[in-house]
Parts: structure tokens; C-alpha cells; sequence
């Protein structure tokens, strides 16, 4: 048996599995996706009505709910290894639209000599 197997047939350790569509702190990665959803759509509404099309918004978040959020936009699984996100400090992911359709998700690291000195842990 490998270890792993080993561990699951402890009952002693069962309290530390976890459900991995669900953060340990609580808010599932598809609520995170819909809120996001939700204040995107609601900015850029907004945004359009106050300037016109091509109007452009700007949300700041959480490394998480951006990371999900793509990963949605994309057709990917929600849930991840959190140690291969790409999302890091100052990073921008952009998600482009023609009308209220999502057509494209963009990502650019705009300060990268930043990074060198970053937190390099998942979510910071």
C-alpha cells in the first residue's frame, strides 16, 4: 500500500480530509465564481450605460475568486493544485466581452521585477 492508503485507513486521520470543490475556509468555489460573475456584470453594465460600449472596468480581488473565476471562463475544473496558480502580485487577468458574452480571458504580469521579492505562497 502506498502511504497515502496507509493514512485513509486510519481513522484518526479522517478528520483532515477535505472536500476539494470546497475551501477549508468555507465558501465554495462556485459561489466565489458567481460572485464575481455578479459584480462583473453589474460593473461593466454600469460602465456601458455611463460611457458606451468598449468601456472598460477595473475590479480588484482576491488571487482565489480571480483564479476560479478564469478557470470558469476557460471550462476548467473549479477545484486545483493552489500551487499552480497563475495569478501573481500586480497581475492582471483580463476578461474581454462583446456585449454581455465572455469571448476571451487574458493574463499579463505588468511589474515582474516585482515578483523577485514576492510571497511566493498560495493566496498571498
Amino acid at each position: 500500500l502506498s502511504k497515502v492508503a496507509e493514512h485513509l485507513r486510519k481513522p484518526k486521520y479522517w478528520p483532515l480530509l477535505v472536500n476539494p470543490l470546497k475551501p477549508s475556509w468555507g465558501e465554495p468555489y462556485a459561489e466565489q465564481v458567481a460572485r464575481m460573475r455578479t459584480a462583473m456584470a453589474e460593473h461593466r453594465k454600469a460602465a456601458v450605460a455611463e460611457h458606451g460600449e468598449g468601456a472598460e472596468v477595473i475590479i480588484v480581488s482576491h488571487q482565489l475568486p480571480i483564479w476560479v473565476t478564469r478557470r470558469d471562463a476557460e471550462k476548467k475544473p473549479l477545484w486545483h493544485d493552489p500551487r499552480q496558480r497563475e495569478c501573481t502580485l500586480a497581475s492582471i487577468t483580463s476578461f474581454d466581452f462583446e456585449g454581455d458574452e465572455l469571448v476571451s480571458v487574458r493574463y499579463t504580469e505588468p511589474c515582474p521585477e516585482l515578483l523577485a521579492g514576492a510571497a511566493n505562497i498560495p493566496g498571498a
